[in-house]
């Protein structure tokens, strides 16, 4: 599809919803501290190798793909709503056809700005901690951390919150994000509880895969104003590449200063001051009104000079 064609088709459909963006309020902003202390349990609990590693172990040994084979063609496909790929396409030429319908471009630079938050934050943390996976862990027992490894936080796990997430994010009534909300958590367990049983990730992975990716969405709130410039400046080089009139500025108008009070000596003079007769028009201000002589109306048959008669009017005859 042409760039130009689809910029064309914002101002053919019906304005957005008027709803408006998620804010960081109290409520988001203790969630977010609680999932970043969570976030910090896990890694100091792998870190110290406590009995969480050794549960890591445990179900790595226990081999879940050995003991259930059935299941296993199934969620070779399943796995897939995780990575990062198929899902950002499909789930962008969803987001793509409601920008063509509501005429903006919000949805698109939502998920652009989630997907950057997950591969700076998760990316970061990979290769910060270096940690081994299943399939290539050297001693058991181990944390296998600081080695050449990138699995700690899971990647699918992250990607599967964020990028489901992202729907319920973008919800426009109460019934449609409780929904979607309910099938990003779904998939989001189900990715992250597929890697284990797959043998590609340890349980401490996935948990902290779905904090990393809880954290990037309680973040998101605090991208709305620049979302909301870039969407404006898209627009407005559009604009001028196809040479339509600016924009009107949605801002509000300044407004007029408020009259400055009279002070007290003005105030008291102007009460003795005698009322005077109206200014004339074009008279300066604060100069005396000068006085006006009273206009006469002529009246027929007297002359306008006094002591000069007045002459009939002889009527031409017609020869």
């Amino acid at each position: 599809m042409r760039t130009d064609r689809f910029l064309a088709r914002l101002e053919q459909e019906p304005q957005p919803p008027n709803v408006p963006a998620p804010v960081m309020s109290r409520t988001r902003m203790m969630l977010m501290w609680v999932t970043l202390g969570f976030y910090a349990v896990i890694v100091a609990a792998v870190l110290s190798t406590s009995w969480l590693v050794r549960l890591d172990w445990q179900v790595m040994l226990f081999r879940p793909y050995k003991q259930w084979p059935g299941l296993h063609a199934f969620l070779d496909y399943f796995v897939v709503l995780g990575q990062r790929g198929p899902t950002a396409v499909l789930i962008a030429a969803w987001l793509g056809w409601r920008c063509w319908r509501q005429r903006t471009l919000r949805p698109l630079l939502v998920m652009a700005s989630a997907l950057l938050l997950l591969n700076v934050s998760v990316g970061a943390a990979k290769l910060g901690m270096g940690r081994e996976g299943p399939h290539y862990a050297n001693a058991i027992g181990s944390n296998e951390m600081f080695l050449t490894g990138d699995i700690f936080p899971s990647g699918h796990t992250a990607n599967a919150v964020v990028t489901w997430g992202i729907l319920a994010y973008l919800a426009t009534t109460p019934t449609a994000r409780r929904t979607l909300s309910v099938i990003a958590a779904v998939f989001a367990l189900g990715v992250g509880a597929t890697t284990v049983y797959l043998g590609t990730h340890w349980v401490s992975d996935v948990l902290l895969g779905w904090a990393a990716g809880l954290l990037v969405l309680l973040a998101l709130p605090w991208c709305e104003p620049l979302i909301a410039r870039v969407e404006r400046r898209v627009l407005t080089i559009r604009d001028r590449l196809r040479g339509a009139p600016a924009r009107p500025d949605s801002r509000p108008a300044p407004l007029e200063a408020a009259p400055q009070p009279m002070p007290a000596a003005a105030r008291q003079g102007e009460e003795t001051r005698p009322h005077s007769e109206p200014a004339v028009a074009g008279a300066r201000p604060g100069t005396a009104p000068r006085s006006v002589a009273p206009v006469r109306l002529r009246q027929p048959g007297r002359s306008a000079h006094p002591g000069r008669p007045e002459r009939p009017v002889r009527p031409v005859s017609s020869h």
